[in-house]
């Protein structure tokens, strides 16, 4: 279902934009993929750059779906984001937590979870390439989890709450052994409980604390990267504890229009379940 609602968003984004496109702008795969929240960047991770190939005077936009197939859990995902001058970008990105394993072994009332999340993010200064600085860029999202009950029996305070996060990336021409290098890291000051779908704050600390982030990419040609990324989590709710997530992952882009992500998430243990690693999967499109 998530698949279609993105598919279906891109073309009601394609047949809709009368404004100015770029087609001839940023290099192929500067724009990034689409996190599992809905920003440009990485898979878990935002990276500093905005989504799609606008540059000043002109839009950008993506729609994307992710998949997320772990041992006990499933994540899916679908959103979109648009962008403006290379200087603002807007997102919103529906996430559904699937938990049938845990609904059975604990006998909860409910097998999934779903939040919605809506972000902005602003480049405050540099470039990415061609400025003495990295680009760097300040985002904040706002996240509602959709199904409390569950969050709220085993200590989790809110079912919403605002984040933000300040990240920094630079793209070094043949910066690892004659390939182009990618290089992002970042902080985020966030009491999210699994990124927010066990709700925020929690019993053992309520309030928000400085989470580092970042990813490492190398382009091995115009279409094809490769990298890591890591993300530091909090551990607010002593029913369970929740472990910091990584991922290596590959990402394909034919063009400026289609991009593919494949990964191997290690999530670590999600709600008294632990080894929760397994395939990341994300399709997107951009305008």
């Amino acid at each position: 279902m998530h698949y279609r609602n993105a598919l279906l968003l891109s073309c009601l984004l394609g047949a809709t934009a009368p404004l100015v496109q770029a087609e001839n702008s940023k290099l192929l795969a500067t724009g990034g993929a689409s996190s599992i929240e809905g920003s440009a960047g990485g898979g878990i991770t935002p990276w500093a750059v905005l989504t799609g190939y606008g540059e000043e005077g002109e839009w950008g936009a993506s729609a994307f779906a992710t998949r997320v197939d772990l041992p006990d859990y499933n994540l899916d995902v679908a959103g979109l984001a648009v962008a403006y001058g290379n200087r603002v970008e807007f997102s919103y990105a529906r996430q559904r937590f699937d938990i049938s394993t845990l609904q059975h072994k604990l006998s909860l009332p409910d097998d999934n979870f779903t939040q919605d999340i809506f972000g902005v993010k602003v480049r405050l200064f540099g470039d990415l390439i061609f400025d003495n600085l990295p680009q760097v860029s300040l985002g904040v999202q706002y996240k509602h989890q959709n199904d409390f009950l569950i969050p709220s029996l085993v200590g989790a305070k809110r079912n919403s709450d605002v984040e933000g996060y300040l990240t920094a990336s630079r793209l070094f021409i043949g910066g690892a052994f004659g390939y182009n290098l990618l290089v992002n890291g970042g902080v985020r000051y966030s009491r999210a409980n699994e990124i927010g779908l066990l709700g925020f704050g929690g019993d053992r600390r309520d309030s928000r604390s400085v989470l580092k982030e970042g990813s490492l990419a190398v382009l091995l040609n115009p279409r094809w990267a490769v990298g890591v990324e890591y993300r530091e989590k909090p551990d607010n709710l002593s029913f369970a504890g929740e472990s910091d997530w990584a991922d290596v992952f590959v990402g394909y882009f034919p063009n400026k229009h289609f991009s593919v992500v494949l990964a191997y998430a290690r999530l670590g243990e999600i709600a008294t379940l632990e080894n929760q690693n397994g395939a990341y999967l994300s399709l997107q499109g951009s305008f």
